[in-house]
């Protein structure tokens, strides 16, 4: 590729990246003169490309409005980028649809030279992961970004929604989020219904539609926070409560948010959980390195015995 055709292409991408630039600051960004990059506007013409100009205040190159790029061009180097995301998006249940993933990274490599999709394959196919595929409760593509758009403009959307019971509702929500976690897609946001900040698995909405009334997300609102807490705090067969003489610090690298609430003592930290099974907590207490009080329930002492009747049983068991 000569000199020339390789700032034509510049130009080409500069004009779908930055419309609206003028000739002097597409000169500069080319390391040429305004009169060259007539010259190459004159040639994206040539090649079919509609590129406008405009003088004045507003003026500046552009594509023509409506007008898309045939298959896109990439570098080795983006493309490996592309590849790597999509393969990732799909072991960790990211992908809304897996008929799309497989459809895009088909799309790709069907338009990639063989000097890049040789070696891209070759990475695909040896790839490994340490992470087991999460099978995602994947929402309808139309759905996610509906309301992706609605947080970013701040504009309230009507959901249809079916709750863990299967009762179907109806009501506007402010979004404020969108969350990925743990094979599942969560939209935060207040409920009008309720009058109260609510989390709602995204799998669960029927269907959104966008409304005219608009919104102000709260100062330093943090998704993330919230969704974690929230799930943290989600009713369970035993509510666990336990004094660990650890730093705070320490211990929250040690313990995912969503399964317990950490409060910083004097001494430690309390430490708040609802579980489902007691030997669950019991094995997870037992992993820590740190002495740990139980408030409650009284049956986790119970549970820990049997560990420990377990573990000791274990360690006596002679080898062969």
């Amino acid at each position: 590729m000569s000199y020339p055709l390789t700032r034509v292409l510049a130009l080409l991408e500069l004009l779908q990246t930055h419309p609206g630039l003028t000739g002097a600051q597409l000169a500069d960004r080319l390391g040429t003169d305004v009169r060259t990059v007539r010259r190459y506007a004159a040639r994206l013409r040539e090649l079919g490309i509609p590129v406008e100009s405009a003088r004045g205040r507003f003026g500046g190159y552009r594509l023509a409005r409506g007008y898309r790029m045939p298959p896109l061009m990439l570098t080795n180097e983006e493309a490996l980028v592309v590849v790597l995301g999509l393969l990732a998006g799909e072991r960790l249940g990211m992908s809304a649809t897996a008929p799309a993933s497989a459809g895009a990274l088909a799309k790709i490599e069907r338009v990639l030279p063989d000097s890049l999709r040789d070696p891209l394959a070759a990475m695909r196919d040896t790839l490994s992961f340490t992470a087991h595929t999460v099978l995602a409760q994947a929402p309808q593509t139309g759905i996610l970004l509906t309301l992706a758009q609605s947080c970013r403009s701040g504009h309230t959307v009507a959901l249809r929604y079916r709750s863990w019971h299967q009762e179907h509702t109806e009501r506007d929500v402010d979004p404020y989020g969108v969350v990925f976690h743990s094979g599942c897609w969560y939209l935060v946001g207040h409920d009008h219904l309720r009058d109260d900040l609510r989390t709602f698995r995204m799998d669960r909405i029927a269907a959104t539609t966008p409304t005219t009334g608009t919104f102000t997300a709260p100062d330093d609102f943090d998704p993330v926070t919230y969704l974690t807490a929230s799930l943290a705090r989600t009713p369970a067969l035993w509510q666990v409560e336990v004094h660990i003489e650890a730093p705070a610090e320490a211990l929250a690298r040690r313990l995912p948010r969503t399964m317990a609430t950490l409060t910083a003592t004097p001494s430690g930290v309390l430490m708040r959980a609802q579980v489902e099974r007691l030997e669950c907590m019991a094995r997870l207490l037992a992993s820590l390195e740190w002495p740990f009080t139980i408030h409650a329930p009284d049956q986790l002492r119970d549970s820990l015995r049997d560990l420990a009747r377990q573990l000791t049983t274990a360690a006596e068991r002679p080898s062969g």
